[in-house]
């Protein structure tokens, strides 16, 4: 028998300054149980309102819009491409999205050039109506269900592309709602439901019934690129606690280590960060664990658009400095040259075989 792991650090939960519920949104009854959950967090700043337009939330300058839109929820209802699931490679056969934006302060964001307008968190109200729509795509994914390896897994849906369901789950309740939903409901099929997050409360979602259908990843990486370049996230050895919490509770979990970068003496950070998890997983039974491993990338709008928020980073950034990829459309994005890529993958992959044996690798991007 193992003995349980001390309680790690205190998990951050956000709250936000203001909410906002749409005209729309309203007549949901998801809507209801966000607004309970504000309420019960103290927040006394929410407004319904009469439209659906969000206004409000420019400043008199970038950085007073962006302050303002990070302490803001504005409750929605999904737009129609939310709710016509798209592939999602590598990580699962459709996204799904319960929210779109988050409250981190992350200088390498990703979805800083995906998302518009000021960074608000926009969580959809109408996810009765999402979550009943994910029958129509069991059995026809095409990235992980015809995957040999990862076929097991059955359709996979991704519902952290836009957001970071457990950094919002403290006032939302979607991501409870999403892994209830998909654990005991009856798709004819198999199914798995993915989220990652840089956050630690998983207090809440250890007694859901979620019939191994749910894997929590734990967004990880050393403290010389979290303490550097991440704002407002849970610690590494929180979010490294809380994943030793899930997996001794006998869920599915993983690592997601990103963004992978060649800073300082990255090779004993990473290696450290490996035997930390493996430390913190020890003895556990019938661990069921994954890892994916992604290098930091950036595209031309995603670098403008983090560099007006974060005038001041240090992230390199520069093309120069890097290999241009086109994606299947044309999109340029631009990731490390080659030999940097094979150095981090060669040690990255190599340390996971070492430090965490039992975890299967899903990908390397």
């Amino acid at each position: 028998m193992t003995t349980p792991l001390a309680a790690g650090p205190r998990p951050r939960l956000w709250t936000p300054q203001h909410v906002l519920v749409t005209r729309s949104a309203q007549e949901h009854p998801h809507t209801a149980e966000i607004l309970r959950r504000c309420e019960a967090a103290g927040v006394d700043d929410v407004e319904l309102l009469r439209g659906d337009r969000i206004t409000g939330l420019r400043g008199g300058s970038e950085r007073e819009t962006y302050a303002r839109a990070k302490a803001t929820l504005a409750v929605v209802t999904s737009p129609a491409s939310a709710r016509k699931l798209d592939p999602i490679p590598p990580s699962a056969d459709w996204r799904v999205d319960l929210a779109r934006g988050c409250p981190a302060h992350c200088q390498y964001c990703y979805l800083a050039g995906s998302l518009t307008g000021p960074p608000v968190t926009r969580v959809f109200g109408d996810l009765e109506e999402i979550l009943a729509g994910l029958d129509a795509y069991v059995g026809h994914g095409t990235i992980t269900s015809t995957s040999a390896a990862r076929a097991g897994e059955g359709t996979t849906f991704e519902a952290s592309c836009y957001t970071d369901p457990l950094g919002i789950e403290h006032v939302t309740g979607s991501l409870s709602a999403a892994i209830r939903h998909v654990g005991t409901h009856d798709f004819g099929g198999p199914v798995q439901l993915r989220a990652t997050t840089k956050f630690a409360d998983v207090d809440g979602l250890l007694g859901l019934p979620h019939g191994g259908r749910t894997r929590l990843r734990f967004s990880l990486g050393p403290e010389s690129v979290t303490g550097r370049f991440e704002g407002g996230t849970d610690s590494v050895s929180a979010r490294i606690a809380a994943l030793a919490r899930m997996a001794r509770a006998g869920w599915p979990v993983g690592v997601t280590i990103a963004p992978i970068m060649p800073v300082g003496d990255w090779r004993a950070a990473y290696s450290d960060l490996l035997a930390r998890v493996a430390a913190a997983l020890e003895g556990i039974e019938d661990l069921d664990l994954t890892a994916e491993c992604i290098t930091h990338r950036f595209t031309p709008g995603s670098k403008e658009t983090l560099e007006s928020w974060y005038p001041r980073t240090r992230l390199e950034m520069d093309p120069e400095q890097r290999r241009t990829k086109r994606g299947k459309f044309g999109a340029v994005k631009h990731v490390y040259p080659d030999d940097v890529m094979a150095d981090l993958r060669a040690h990255v992959t190599a340390e996971l075989a070492d430090h965490l044996p039992v975890a299967r690798v899903l990908y390397w991007t």
